[in-house]
């Protein structure tokens, strides 16, 4: 069972991975119509695949793993799960953004969105990827046992 959670997992963060490098994508360029509705998909798949790798991690560390009591003894663990918080607040706001492209997208238009808006929305999808390669650090870290205070 820990094989098949610990596989479940690694499936889980690729797709969090891959959407992101999706949203980074089509971000630059036009903004067209259907970019923006490729947005819009790209951000619901990093959205369920983020909360699908944070279930299954969680049901790692209590039920098939080396158990809570260990985890919470590591650092890299508390970092990781620092990282995954903030770049689940920082995610919060383009999906905000694409949320409110849903009326100008059902009517067959793209949405307006100012140049500095996009810069933004760029930026933070910046910071959200830098945020996945240190919780993939940080995962690294714990799985070789540094940091470990116990």
């Amino acid at each position: 069972m820990s094989a098949l959670f610990a596989f479940l997992h690694h499936l889980g963060a690729f797709a969090v991975v891959a959407a992101l490098a999706v949203k980074f994508v089509l971000l630059r360029g036009e903004l067209t119509l259907e970019r923006a509705r490729q947005l819009r998909v790209a951000d619901a798949v990093y959205g369920v695949a983020a909360g699908f790798v944070v279930v299954v991690g969680l049901l790692r560390v209590f039920y098939f793993e080396k158990g809570a009591a260990y985890y919470f003894h590591s650092v890299p663990f508390i970092a990781k799960l620092s990282l995954i918080v903030a770049v689940g607040l920082l995610s919060i706001i383009p999906t905000l953004e694409f949320a409110s492209w849903r009326k100008p997208l059902r009517e067959g238009r793209a949405p307006a969105v100012s140049a500095s808006r996009l810069r933004t929305l760029q930026r933070i999808v910046h910071w959200e990827a830098a945020g996945v390669v240190f919780i993939l650090l940080a995962a690294a870290l714990m799985a070789r046992g540094v940091g470990y205070l116990g």
